[in-house]
């Protein structure tokens, strides 16, 4: 499995991400002309190699009119947009969709956090230096990197913020700036290394888009890392390092087949004082909160006292939000939490269209061999209602008609165990 590793020890930027990325291995003449696609006015990508600190790297620059680096002048808006503005430029840009869906995420990510901290409906922000020229071609970039160095997995350290106070458009403001550490509720942060910005909201929004699990250990084998260069020289190298490699077997992580394995949290507590009416509830704010599994043991506790073991299994990353769930909502005292181990099957998931209508099919590889199908219960159960029919009948159709267990038309010559999901269709 091919690991990208965030090492945010002095924070990160667009332009660090951009750099490190091309440290990495992303051909400069690629990303650029793929950013060539966006129709976004005249700017100039500088590359170059730079050092801080001893340490040599990467250093991006994007200078806007030939004479205006963005980087350098916060407050820079004569190419301010709106979210939809840049909604539209992005979508009818000839990007692929892959990296047309990955920079809209990013870009919404500081859309939903400007428009809570300025009160403003997220279409209506304006994103002054997210909006300008270099913040578009900063976050596309990473999109389009991404795309060309296709980890399988990305993992980042916590993320140092810096601290001091910070110059934008909207006036003299703490570091970390609030529209950063709104993107960074739930993920693990540092802060105080130096009285600097460290982090940007273009570079926040980048890990919370893409990282998978935010850690500080190592369970993998670097093969490549790369650095990428800031524009201020502080007390401690401004860069940006990260890392290619390939997970570890002895790490439990990857063994000798193919099922792919994730390390998650699980966290529990018992409780034997609630009003079991509001069980229902806490689950689906779990579920919502980012939760992969929510379950309910019955146990019996002290005093012979019948109770209830709440166990929530997610990401590192997803933590805190799924502990304040738990102090909110029920009525524990304290949780407890450990790290453990997923093993899952290969999937892809397919679209089966029968008379009653679509329905989505769960597919699952071992050895580059479907092995197991399961159609979706919520497409079912959503078709059952709507035809005034039973779910069971939903299910007899596709177990009698055997095409769950078959291949998608249009995937048949298509290496069934990609980690890439895909959609195929066929009609019973």
């Amino acid at each position: 499995m091919k690991i990208l590793y965030y090492d945010c020890f002095s924070g990160i930027s667009g332009d660090m991400n951009l750099g490190v990325m091309i440290d990495l291995g992303v051909a400069p003449d690629y990303l650029l002309s793929e950013l060539k696609k966006l129709k976004i006015g005249e700017y100039e990508v500088k590359i170059t190699q730079d050092k801080r600190k001893g340490i040599t790297g990467t250093r991006v620059e994007i200078i806007v009119d030939s004479c205006i680096s963005a980087h350098h002048h916060h407050g820079h808006e004569s190419h301010a947009r709106t979210f939809k503005d840049i909604v539209h430029i992005i979508t009818e840009s000839d990007l692929s969709e892959k990296v047309k869906n990955l920079s809209l995420n990013i870009f919404r990510r500081v859309a939903e956090a400007e428009g809570k901290i300025h009160g403003r409906n997220i279409d209506d922000v304006h994103f002054h230096e997210v909006g300008a020229i270099d913040s578009i071609v900063d976050i596309v970039g990473a999109a389009v990197c991404l795309d060309y160095l296709q980890p399988d997995r990305i993992i980042s350290s916590s993320i140092q913020l810096g601290g001091g106070f910070v110059k934008c458009a909207h006036g003299v403001l703490p570091v970390p700036a609030p529209a950063t550490v709104e993107i960074l509720k739930g993920i693990p942060v540092k802060s105080g290394a130096v009285p600097f910005e460290t982090t940007t909201p273009t570079g926040a929004a980048i890990l919370a888009a893409t990282v998978d699990t935010f850690t500080e250990d190592l369970y993998f084998t670097p093969q490549k890392i790369g650095y990428g260069i800031g524009h201020r020289d502080t007390d401690i190298p401004n860069v940006l390092r990260a890392y290619l490699g390939e997970l570890q077997t002895q790490t439990g992580f990857c063994d000798m087949d193919d099922t792919e394995k994730q390390p998650a949290l699980m966290l529990e507590c018992n409780i034997d004082d609630m009003n079991p009416e509001m069980y229902g509830d806490v689950m689906e704010a779990l579920l919502a909160k980012g939760a992969q599994d929510v379950f309910f043991t019955p146990i019996i506790m002290k005093k012979s006292r019948p109770a209830v073991k709440i166990s929530v299994l997610c990401d590192e990353k997803d933590r805190l939000a799924i502990e304040e769930i738990f102090w909110l909502r029920t009525s524990t005292f304290g949780l407890r939490f450990y790290p453990v181990s997923k093993s899952m099957l290969k999937r892809d998931f397919s679209v089966l269209s029968t008379k009653y209508g679509k329905v989505s099919v769960k597919n699952g590889y071992y050895h580059g061999r479907k092995i197991k199908s399961k159609a979706e219960y919520e497409d079912c159960k959503r078709l059952a209602k709507e035809k005034g029919v039973g779910v069971i009948e939903i299910y007899d159709l596709l177990q009698c008609s055997g095409n769950v267990s078959e291949t998608p038309v249009g995937q048949e010559k298509k290496e069934p165990a990609r980690k890439v999901r895909g959609k195929g269709s066929r009609t019973i």
